[in-house]
């Protein structure tokens, strides 16, 4: 008898390009890199991955171009043991890539280009019913589009988990008050909250408040190093600090990919262990996201169990 699916992830998949290079280009400023290779990205399909390498059986629904890139993306799929039923390739869409630069200090720049990821439609939810019937958690993103992730959230009656990146500067409320879990980086809940920045964890807190008082139920932010900090629905909790580990300097390769890390990872915890507490889950989230700084690529650097 088949296992059910625990993680389900709505969303998108990309070929990476990455460039390897000391620092990163400044406008109209081209540089010589060091080293260049492929992987398999986009954040759906990353954070899939990441659950699946946690240990969660999981599903993916996707779109990719009938192409070569997306023949190799379905076979990578399947060999990290992830259920393709709903992962489609589309004749006369090319698969959608990403360029990325990598600087020698971990940091990166990314220009992502969708393709066939533009044609996921709310008819997808319906084509995938008994995936969304029987999955413990669901996970989206920004990078397909937002008429079908609402439509994904409306039909889903688990935890669901919506990682809003790439931003939208206008979200719509209907977005934040669907998902159970709200989660965003710094600069992404800066662009929402129209904060110039966040750097600090009080700042931090500032943006998870508006974020709330915008419609979302629970917030994360993550921080990058300092961690990341969450407010639940019960104003009793406030917004609580959670540490990431501390990785040396000259151990941060690639730090391409640890927000999809963190959010398969918490999505795994939170299937796998239903009654802990929420501080834990991200505990957990953030040591897999820690991990995965010290190898490079992206899919490639997330840990297995």
């Amino acid at each position: 008898m088949a296992q059910t699916t625990e993680v389900l992830v709505f969303g998108s998949a990309i070929i990476d390009f990455i460039c390897y290079t000391s620092r990163l280009p400044k406008p109209g400023e081209t540089l010589h890199g060091h080293r260049f290779q492929t992987g398999y990205g986009g954040k759906g399909a990353n954070q899939c991955v990441a659950a699946a390498r946690q240990g969660s059986r999981t599903a993916l629904v996707a779109k990719l171009g009938a192409d070569t890139f997306g023949g190799d993306y379905l076979r990578q799929l399947r060999e990290e043991q992830v259920n393709v039923e709903h992962v489609q390739q589309l004749e006369g869409q090319t698969t959608g890539v990403a360029q990325i630069a990598v600087s020698d200090d971990g940091e990166n720049n990314i220009i992502i280009v969708v393709g066939a990821n533009s044609q996921l439609s709310p008819s997808d939810v319906n084509k995938a019913d008994k995936l969304f019937q029987e999955a413990k958690v669901l996970v989206c993103q920004l990078e397909t589009p937002i008429e079908a992730t609402l439509t994904a959230l409306k039909s889903f009656q688990g935890v669901s988990i919506v990682n809003a990146a790439p931003a939208m500067e206008n979200t719509p409320q209907e977005l934040l008050q669907l998902a159970s879990i709200f989660c965003v980086n710094e600069s992404e809940a800066a662009l929402m909250t129209q904060m110039v920045k966040i750097e600090t964890v009080e700042e931090a807190q500032e943006a998870a408040a508006k974020l709330r008082k915008m419609g979302a139920n629970i917030v994360i932010i993550t921080l990058g190093k300092l961690g990341a900090i969450f407010g639940t629905c019960d104003p009793k909790d406030g917004y609580q600090h959670v540490p990431a580990p501390q990785v040396p300097p000259e151990k941060v390769v690639d730090t391409t990919g640890a927000g999809d890390a963190f959010i398969g990872a918490l999505a795994h915890n939170i299937a796998r262990h239903p009654k802990n507490k929420m501080r834990d889950h991200i505990v957990a989230a953030c040591q897999v996201a820690s991990q995965s700084v010290q190898l490079p690529g992206t899919q490639a650097s997330f840990p297995r169990t």
